[in-house]
């Protein structure tokens, strides 16, 4: 079993319910959180794992919403978290479109800037969780195991199929992969 430290989650998909296609969630007002969202973080969180959510945020390159209003999504989910007792350790995102950087999905620079801020992160010890074949990708690439959300169906990104394929874990929802991965982690820790 993985000697598990650090799980990295994809936002719009997994945390939050994604915009159809072409669409961005531009504000709090559009931010859906998902079913057990708040449960599955704060149990991560109480095994003592890191949470890093890492997120291409096209929509800034495009004009339709700002650095900013990232920003503020991220602090009010932190906020509605801690009514949970749970957190988020780290909130990275890409402003860029496609091919314009290193730091988005696949590239590794929002790993790369999570173990700037955490030394001790490895993707030996890390999991990607995503719902795209980017992020499925992005966790290969360095090494890390991965998670696939399968979630809606008629908002899924073309790739869909292909990371099913690649990813190493398939799940409907967050909750689903948190309670399998704590539960696995759990026994290895008794067994040991």
């Amino acid at each position: 079993m993985l000697a598990l430290r650090t799980v990295f989650i994809d936002r719009d998909g997994v945390v939050n319910e994604k915009m159809p296609e072409g669409c961005y969630v531009t504000s709090w007002n559009e931010f859906r959180l998902l079913g057990g969202v708040e449960e599955a973080i704060g149990r991560i969180n109480s095994t003592g794992l890191r949470v890093v959510v890492v997120s291409n945020q096209r929509g800034i390159a495009l004009g339709r919403y700002s650095n900013e209003d990232v920003q503020e999504i991220h602090s009010r989910f932190q906020n509605l978290l801690k009514t949970h007792e749970a957190r988020v350790d780290g909130f990275y995102f890409c402003p860029h479109d496609k091919g314009q950087c290193t730091c988005r999905k696949p590239m590794p620079g929002m790993f790369e800037q999570a173990v700037a801020q955490f030394p001790e992160i490895t993707a030996a010890t890390s999991i990607m969780i995503g719902d795209t074949y980017s992020d499925i990708e992005f966790g290969r690439r360095l090494g890390m195991l991965t998670v696939l959300i399968e979630g809606d169906p008629e908002r899924r990104k073309p790739g869909t199929e292909e990371a099913r394929n690649l990813a190493d874990l398939r799940f409907s929802t967050l909750y689903e992969a948190v309670n399998f991965l704590l539960v696995g982690r759990q026994q290895t820790n008794q067994l040991t």
